[in-house]
């Protein structure tokens, strides 16, 4: 038996799941040695999710990032001789319209995202899969390269650890748990186990549902929770006897019932001769806390294996019995079957990178069988290269505040979570109902008073329009359009866009209180920002002078979108948006360190400061009627980008010359003790509330604005996303030397642009108003388009634009497709729709020349 080394390059704890063994690969082949696996049990895990897990493997979803590890691991399986490509199919039955349209829609994301799938009609359904009662489906998805992992993921993660161990690279210690990680002054120093103690700066967590427990013995709290998913087994079912197969069917999916159901194969394989069917509970799903797991001596199967209770799933089940009537002619396996424990987490995406609180901590946790490689290479990627080759901003850990950390928050919204596992389809702008009234501003109260339509990001509630102004409807509801497919006008208030219109006539305010905003103050800010950022923030630059930068990761990519505004010498404003804010600042406090710039203090105001924008072609004159000062918001004496502070009826106001929505204004920020004086103020001056929609959405579109996480990405570089700076700066900046590649090119791979769709009547003569991100495609070969590196296209961004009366798409497209004028095509739902380029680069629909903002 090997001895416990006293160091590691690396500890990885939970090495016996295909996700820790899947790391561990993954790192080798960077170059890693050095490493330590534990296991708290045997490897490969005979306890954890990999032990007990249906092991099939879906392409489609709606997260690019989820089709970009799932046809990863499928390719690694099938290179390994461990993949049963025999397809799978989701079904929509006939009653269920909503359904059908969720097929049609991912088809569509398939295609945006770069996986197979396709419509089939009921017979097809039938003749693949036999089992079906083809009267009552009316159609369904079928995707070519689902299969099965075989014979067991758990078997492929044993084969990877024992390579690892053979390559010399690893050393994997079977039923050793990690009793504590040794963290000082915030990094990780060791781990201690019953065994020894090992010396290692980085501790790696693939634990799955035990990962909240030792996260907290690095003074993590993982966002996760363990949930109850039913599984039955029918038999003995001996269709395939002696084939020898695995599996015979393809993989089906019930989703409208929360089901699924396969079968075994061969009765002689090792699991063979049964019907497999798995339900989610859509209702009250069971949670379980991490420290509530029973231990494996005390498990009837296994601790990650909980026992079933048949009322949990006996109304799904009756219905599967409609659609599968096989079930009904075997046997209920009762002993075998049971609750399976799998990850969820707030939001449903992953948690992988490192932590904020504790250097040296990481973690590849909440990760599906179908995404186990893939998301080992991403995680190997990050940590040794410093970035996967897909932007993460939807499975960085960092992404998650404090506050939403929290045990209530995240049981309540991992409940929720749970709940939409399979059904209803989640819509793309659908808020959380749970952890709702986190953060308020100051304004909360007037906004709720004028009965705001509120919804919620990083924790902030957010109005996005106000039913107090449908009466602006009245004058504009021309310009308006209705919505009447009910997909396109779910969670969006026509208000919105009557209050868009009524800011560019008059004047209106909108609460931004969901900005991050850090101070950054001493010796070294400027050393560190102007390193940061690709635009000169420091040197020259006069204090109250605001600059929209951005910063860069090590390739060129883009990593933050953001504001920059020098306060004094020494000291600068940082302004994030909400999504991005704390993934922000863990960026400037990790580089940092990293450059060795001790002497800077980081102070966030977020929770101090809270911001109204008054925009519109009258905002001066209204800020000059409540400003102690009118003279100095002159345009001479207050240039566009810049800030310094003023009063308003006495109170402190800093105020910065800036729009976001194309209209001459400010963003006031005031203490939070001043928010409601300031906004009763303007408010009766008859400053028109605006909801976020137009700040968000509709604006910014007719503006041709990019949000990051959406339109900019670390996928692609500054020169394609059309901001790229005229002049490079001097002074060095992270990725800079990528950012001068970029700029050599003859030209670039693709180019970020702005389109307008042409029609968007429908088949049934309904006017769509698309929302989410849809397939751009070659009109003449309906093929999606694909640029010289495999990036595909589809719209970032979509909205209707009430000023301009267009629905305004952006979306990269390949550079020979890029040329304004040219009309290619749009997939929405199924149906095809003329989309024409009108700017490649940035150019805005509305006031291109900018004149208004500036006036």
């Amino acid at each position: 038996m090997a001895t416990l080394p006293k160091q590691a390059n690396a500890v990885i704890i939970g090495q016996g799941g295909i996700v820790g063994a899947s790391v561990a690969h993954h790192m080798i082949g960077h170059g890693w040695d050095g490493l330590v696996g534990l296991e708290a049990s045997a490897i490969p895990s005979d306890v954890g999710s990999t032990s007990h897990a249906s092991d099939f493997c879906y392409m489609t979803s709606h997260d690019k990032m989820s089709c970009y590890t799932t046809t990863y691991s499928q390719r690694f399986y099938e290179a390994r001789g461990h993949y049963n490509r025999i397809g799978g199919m989701e079904v929509a039955r006939v009653d269920d319209d909503a359904r059908m349209e969720e097929l049609k829609r991912k088809v569509g994301s398939g295609k945006a995202f770069g996986t197979n799938a396709h419509l089939i009609g009921p017979s097809e359904a039938k003749e693949r899969f036999p089992l079906l009662e083809e009267g009552l489906i009316q159609g369904a998805m079928w995707d070519p390269d689902a299969g099965l992992v075989v014979p067991r993921s758990q078997r492929v993660a044993g084969e990877l650890v024992d390579e690892a161990v053979a390559s010399g690279h690893l050393q994997a210690f079977a039923n050793t748990p990690a009793l504590a990680i040794d963290v000082h002054d915030g990094r990780v120093q060791g781990v201690e186990t019953h065994k020894g103690y090992i010396a290692t700066p980085v501790v790696i967590v693939t634990c799955g549902i035990w990962g909240p427990l030792v996260a907290g013995m690095g003074g993590v709290p993982l966002p996760l929770m363990p949930v109850e998913h039913p599984l039955l087994f029918f038999g003995p079912y001996d269709a395939f006897a002696g084939t020898g197969r695995e599996i015979g069917y393809p993989l089906f999916r019930d989703q409208g019932n929360s089901a699924y159901l396969r079968d075994t194969g061969d009765p002689s394989t090792s699991e063979g001769g049964q019907i497999e069917w798995g339900y989610y509970e859509p209702t009250e799903p069971r949670l379980v806390y991490p420290q509530d797991i029973a231990s494996k001596e005390e498990a009837r199967l296994s601790p990650s294996m909980r026992d079933l209770d048949a009322d949990q799933v006996m109304s799904a089940y009756e219905r599967a019995l409609e659609i599968t009537p096989v079930l009904g002619d075997l046997g209920w396996d009762e002993k075998s079957s049971f609750n399976g424990l799998l990850s969820v987490t707030p939001d449903g995406g992953s948690l992988v990178g490192e932590s904020p609180e504790t250097r040296g901590l990481w973690f590849c946790e909440a990760v599906w069988v179908k995404d186990g490689p893939g998301m080992g290479k991403v995680f190997a990627d990050w940590i040794s290269l410093g970035r996967p080759e897909l932007d993460p901003h939807g499975i960085d850990i960092a992404r998650f505040y404090p506050v939403q950390k929290t045990r209530g928050h995240v049981y309540d919204r991992c409940l929720e979570t749970a709940r939409k596992i399979y059904d209803p389809p989640v819509h793309p702008r659908e808020p959380y109902e749970s952890g709702r009234n986190l953060r308020r501003s100051p304004f909360w109260p007037r906004e709720q008073a004028l009965g705001g339509y509120f919804m919620e990001a990083g924790g902030w509630e957010r109005a996005h329009g106000y039913a107090a102004n449908e009466h602006l409807l009245e004058r504009y509801g021309e310009r308006v359009p209705e919505r009447a497919n009910e997909w396109d006008a779910r969670h969006f208030w026509r208000v919105s866009n009557a209050e868009h219109l009524r800011m560019s006539e008059h004047v209106g305010m909108i609460n931004l209180s969901h900005f991050a905003i850090f101070d950054v103050s001493g010796p070294d800010a400027e050393a560190l920002l102007e390193y940061l950022s690709v635009a000169r923030v420091g040197g020259n630059q006069p204090v109250g002078k605001g600059v929209y930068t951005h910063f860069l990761d090590e390739t060129g990519g883009v990593h933050s979108d953001l504001t920059v505004v020098r306060l004094g010498t020494e000291s600068y404003r940082v302004i994030c948006g909400g999504d991005t804010g704390h993934r922000d600042y863990v960026w400037m406090t990790r580089m940092a360190e990293a450059r060795g710039l001790g002497r800077v203090h980081f102070e966030d105001r977020t929770d101090q400061l809270a911001t109204l924008g008054l925009w519109g072609p009258e905002a001066r004159q209204t800020l000059q009627a409540l400003a102690d000062d009118p003279d100095e918001l002159s345009d001479e004496r207050f240039p566009f980008a810049t800030a310094r502070e003023i009063r308003v009826h006495g109170l402190p106001v800093w105020a910065f010359r800036i729009s976001y929505v194309g209209e001459q204004g400010w963003e006031l920020y005031v203490p939070f003790s001043y928010g409601l004086g300031l906004w009763d103020a303007l408010y009766e001056q008859g400053v028109t509330p605006v909801g976020i929609e137009t700040y968000a959405n509709s604006r910014r579109l007719e503006k041709s604005l990019r949000l990051q996480n959406v339109d900019l990405l670390t996928e692609y570089n500054l020169y394609e996303a059309g901001l790229a700076r005229p002049k490079v700066k001097a002074a060095d900046f992270h990725g800079k030397a990528a950012y001068l590649e970029q700029r050599e090119r003859y030209g670039q791979p693709a180019y970020l642009c702005t389109m307008t769709l042409r029609e968007n009547v429908d088949a049934a003569g309904v006017a769509r108003y698309p929302v989410g991100q849809w397939p751009i495609l070659d009109p003449e070969t309906g093929d999606v388009l694909v640029d010289s590196t495999g990036r595909r296209s589809y719209t970032s961004s979509v909205v209707y634009g009430p000023s301009v009366g267009e629905i305004i798409a952006l979306g990269y497209l390949p550079a020979a497709y890029a040329r304004e004028g040219d009309t290619l095509t749009m997939e929405y739902f199924g149906e095809h729709y003329p989309l024409r380029i009108e700017a490649v680069g940035y150019r805005a629909l509305y006031d291109p020349d900018n004149e208004r903002p500036r006036s």
